[in-house]
């Protein structure tokens, strides 16, 4: 178990053992039945084609991940960042604010202007930290966006979500 951030390192994850160790942290943090797990392959894909995977490691254990694939609104080019997790053992020890700065770095580094993410409003410790933390500005709401979820943290509710930027 790690005792503080000092300890981790974080890198960009590319090697199909990374990703597969984010499946794992999928089922750990979200406890997802399988058919709303992101599989290894999109993984691949998306570090493939422009998209982010970062992880915080603890050795070579993964402690959390990010993940943002590219896309094009309006015919300019951002990232959504589709999923963040942190096991338990490492949340509250700056894990998952130190994985979305190297996000908005990287984005910023290769000319990409936005980075965007969904988050439950109804999750305050989440909202806390996409709001006050991250300084993220939220313009829009979308209802269920995701269908009701297998996640025993959600108990079956819709996935109504806020749109960060």
């Amino acid at each position: 178990m790690a005792t503080g951030q000092s300890e981790l390192t974080y890198r960009a994850c590319d090697s199909v053992e990374d990703f597969r160790k984010c499946v794992e942290l999928q089922k750990t943090v979200w406890k997802f039945a399988d058919e709303d797990l992101l599989p290894t392959r999109l993984f691949v894909v998306g570090q493939k084609i422009g998209g982010q995977v970062f992880g915080a490691f603890d050795g070579a254990k993964l402690a959390g991940f990010c993940l943002a694939i590219p896309g094009i609104r309006n015919g300019k080019t951002y990232l959504h960042s589709h999923m963040l997790g942190v096991l338990p053992e490492y949340q509250d020890k700056h894990v998952g604010r130190t994985l979305k700065l190297m996000q908005r770095d990287d984005a910023l580094a290769r000319g990409i202007p936005l980075l965007e993410w969904t988050f439950d409003p109804l999750e305050l410790k989440n909202a806390f930290f996409n709001l006050e933390r991250l300084g993220a500005i939220v313009r829009r709401y979308v209802p269920n966006q995701y269908g009701a979820s297998s996640s025993a943290l959600q108990h079956g509710l819709p996935t109504d979500r806020l749109v960060a930027e």
